[in-house]
């Protein structure tokens, strides 16, 4: 018997039956069921996901049920997990990552950014979707929004934003593709840290389930996010700061793509470095610190 532990938004549903379906085929005689958990993110629908205090509020109270054996198994979004988790807790397995990039879903379709007209409102609960966005467009304007991924599509479409900004990984996974005007390529907006990316919780010691799972890890995905997280971790920050950062492994070789901004995008410093695969952990790390040495450090010490 196993049991899996997920927020209950129709996105970590989704992801959690995809997981669920993929053990059972390869372990058919499995009893596997879902258990949903409110986190902190569900609970208190007022405060910005911005706030530095939201660190860690999608996953918190999962990790505290797997760590009391309520479950045996936790999925989330990867950018979700902060970088230094419980004690009691490791990642078991990362499966093949979505598409990693932003998508664009404007209320009048368009083709491309230019499209969009002088001041539009866009929303979205990311300050390093802001801030890349501005840094193409200044004229546009930032607006916060908050909620799953079909209540924002209901905001955009009650008119109280003329776009929005969403993962392609999540629109993907809910069957919602056709809803993007514009898949932005990684040299215009870099995502976050372990976009795209799925996290498989188990507890330590448990080396039945890690052995369950241990198949549906992606060697590729697992040394770019790792990476991606090594990055974050050097930058000091968490996942609700204006940083940025891609990895992609292409055979022995990873490139990684790394960014810092002022919120509003008028200031941005963005480097990139290339390695060997077996070495993109260190890579990963040399970026951030050639990144807070460049002027990125002064940047982090202005925000609020």
């Amino acid at each position: 018997m196993l049991t899996i532990g997920t927020r209950g938004s129709s996105l970590a549903l989704a992801q959690a039956q995809w997981v669920r379906q993929h053990i059972q085929s390869g372990c058919p005689q499995a009893e596997i069921t879902l258990k949903i958990i409110r986190t902190s993110a569900d609970q208190d629908m007022e405060t910005s996901i911005r706030s530095g205090a939201a660190t860690g509020v999608f996953v918190k109270e999962i990790e505290e049920a797997l760590i009391a054996g309520e479950i045996d198994l936790a999925v989330h979004s990867m950018k979700d997990l902060p970088t230094r988790i419980p004690e009691g807790v490791e990642i078991g397995a990362i499966p093949a990552r979505e598409d990693p990039r932003d998508a664009l879903i404007a209320r009048s379709h368009c083709r491309n950014l230019d499209q969009l007209p002088p001041g539009a409102v866009i929303g979205t609960g990311s300050v390093r979707r802001q801030a890349q966005i501005l840094a193409l467009r200044p004229d546009l304007t930032a607006r916060d929004i908050r909620g799953n991924v079909g209540t924002r599509l209901e905001k955009l479409d009650a008119g109280k934003y003329d776009a929005i900004i969403l993962a392609c990984a999540g629109l993907n996974r809910l069957g919602l593709q056709d809803r993007i005007d514009l898949r932005f390529e990684t040299g215009q907006m870099i995502p976050a840290p372990g976009q795209g990316a799925l996290a498989l919780e188990v507890r330590k010691g448990d080396g039945g389930t890690a052995e369950l799972i241990s198949f549906l890890n992606d060697p590729d995905a697992a040394t770019a996010v790792f990476a991606e997280r090594a990055f974050l971790r050097r930058m000091g920050s968490g996942c609700n700061s204006p940083i940025a950062v891609h990895a992609r492994v292409a055979g022995s070789l990873c490139t990684i793509d790394g960014m810092v901004a002022t919120p509003d995008g008028s200031r941005m410093i963005r480097k990139s470095a290339r390695c060997a695969t077996a070495g993109a952990v260190e890579a990963a790390d040399a970026l951030a610190e050639t990144i807070l040495s460049t002027g990125g450090a002064d940047i982090l010490k202005s925000l609020p």
